[in-house]
């Protein structure tokens, strides 16, 4: 483990021939020279692959995620693990396909037979938290708090505390720590980051180590950005301007996510990885995805491919930008491998790998070891396989039209080259038969030990159609965030 292990020392006193519990002290067996590595994770929502300064976009100033990248792992082929965000959070959890977890798409429930990082960590003695979107809980709509009868909160899967909503959520929000309701005030990204740095504080006062999981609600719609957060968007439409005004506070909160870590003494032996949920989403200018083909809940590149940074002094000293098409599934694994810790059912299907080799790799000057696995990804009927700069999709499996592309000459997937490469199409056609059945048996739960899916997982519904949610309904119809949902909701049966 990478964190040190106590023994206490008891001593007896005198005749009485008892211990003194209280006056035991700690003994320190790991020495100064330690790694107690932390991580933390943080994903935007619907932030698309051009939306950063690092990528020269044309309005949006990034200052913080810039200086960020002037210190990190630079992936510049990071995928999403699906093109919506539901099932993109559970590949970050797992290391697996969403399909295999049982989140088909938004608004579906983590199978609580799934083992996740915050699961594994908290084994090997890390204090676990959750900020932000949770929408793991199979419930749909604008985000709510998260109930502490809810059968699939945060707590559930590994995380000691949590500050949680059930989905996007926006200035001003309600939520819940560990089931009681909290109001706050000011911007969404920013509330979420001070809750996770007084965690952070905490475990670092106490010298705990930690995962902290940072999922914001921005930039997703609706968009309300605070009016100084939009100076220099006045040429853009409403909607544009609130947008980029949102991510103008994430990345300031970033700033002050890196401050924290500093100012708590944990930054150096911390891992802080930034990365978005899936593409970018249409009709906002200028666009989120820049050259890239489609946008989120697309499996081109444009609903795929996300920003993603990897930052941590301890072992990262100079930045690297990596090419090596890499995703949100391979967080898992590389985190185990990078604490030296162990998988608990190291025999299930695991789609991710670990990017140490790559990594170190590129801290060490040495050429960088190409990736031996394909990068596999199933949503709602469409497939997709990416191995090497050659992917492969079809966006209706029942209709078995393929596509496929050579993504290092044609990024924006323009020229489709499936009869000019027959060899090439047939082959990883056989790869994608062969991986898609094992999503099958997935599917069918016989990835767990018990060989069979166990009841109790619900179904995707909205909240406000479940008896839990009917005590808050009234109240909620006067809030910004619910008002207008509710009432178009009522209209629609």
């Amino acid at each position: 483990m990478f964190f040190c292990r106590r023994l206490a020392d008891r001593r007896v006193i005198g005749w009485v021939g008892f211990w003194i519990m209280g006056l035991a002290f700690a003994v320190d067996v790991c020495g100064e020279d330690s790694n107690r590595t932390n991580v933390v994770l943080v994903m935007a929502d619907d932030m698309g692959w051009a939306q950063t300064g690092y990528y020269q976009h044309p309005i949006l100033k990034t200052p913080h995620l810039d200086e960020m990248s002037r210190h990190s792992i630079r992936f510049d082929r990071f995928y999403a693990g699906a093109p919506v965000c539901s099932p993109t959070r559970a590949s970050v959890l797992t290391g697996r396909n969403n399909d295999r977890t049982g989140t088909l798409s938004h608004g579906y429930p983590l199978r609580r037979q799934e083992v996740t990082i915050a699961q594994l960590l908290k084994k090997s003695g890390y204090t676990t938290g959750h900020f932000g979107k949770w929408h793991l809980n199979g419930l749909r709509g604008p985000g709510v708090p998260v109930l502490h009868t809810d059968s699939h909160h945060p707590g559930h899967f590994g995380f000691d505390q949590w500050i949680s909503v059930t989905n996007f959520f926006d200035r001003d929000p309600i939520m819940s720590h560990r089931g009681s309701f909290v109001e706050y005030e000011g911007d969404s990204s920013e509330i979420v980051v001070d809750q996770a740095l007084e965690f952070i504080d905490r475990q670092a006062k106490s010298d705990q180590p930690f995962l902290a999981v940072i999922w914001y609600g921005t930039p997703h719609s609706p968009f309300r950005a605070d009016e100084a957060d939009m100076e220099g968007f006045d040429d853009l439409d409403e909607a544009s301007k609130n947008h980029y005004g949102e991510l103008v506070a994430m990345d300031r909160s970033i700033g002050t996510l890196r401050q924290g870590l500093r100012d708590a003494g944990v930054a150096d032996e911390t891992i802080l990885w930034f990365c978005s949920d899936n593409g970018g989403l249409p009709k906002i200018t200028p666009s989120s995805t820049g050259p890239l083909r489609g946008n989120k809940g697309t499996i081109y590149e444009g609903g795929l491919l996300v920003p993603a940074l990897l930052e941590w002094p301890n072992r990262v000293d100079q930045p690297h930008t990596l090419m090596t098409r890499s995703g949100t599934f391979d967080i898992l694994p590389t985190i185990l491998d990078a604490l030296g810790m162990q998988d608990s059912q190291p025999d299930r299907p695991m789609d991710g790998i670990s990017l140490m080799p790559m990594i170190d790799a590129a801290v060490a000057g040495e050429p960088i070891p190409a990736r031996t696995k394909p990068l596999n990804f199933r949503h709602s009927g469409r497939l997709a396989v990416i191995d090497g700069d050659l992917k492969l999709l079809t966006t209706d499996i029942r209709k078995g039209n393929f596509e496929l592309y050579d993504l290092a000459n044609d990024l924006s997937e323009t020229n489709d080259l499936f009869d000019s490469r027959p060899d090439d199409a047939k082959r990883l056609m056989e790869k994608l038969i062969q991986w898609n059945q094992s999503v099958q048996d997935s599917i069918a739960g016989m990835d767990y030990p018990e060989g069979r899916l166990l009841p109790g997982d619900p179904p995707s519904r909205f909240w406000n159609e479940t008896p839990e949610y009917q005590p808050y309904i009234d109240q909620w119809r006067q809030r910004p965030e619910y008002g207008d949902w509710l009432a178009k909701r009522r209209s629609s049966k």
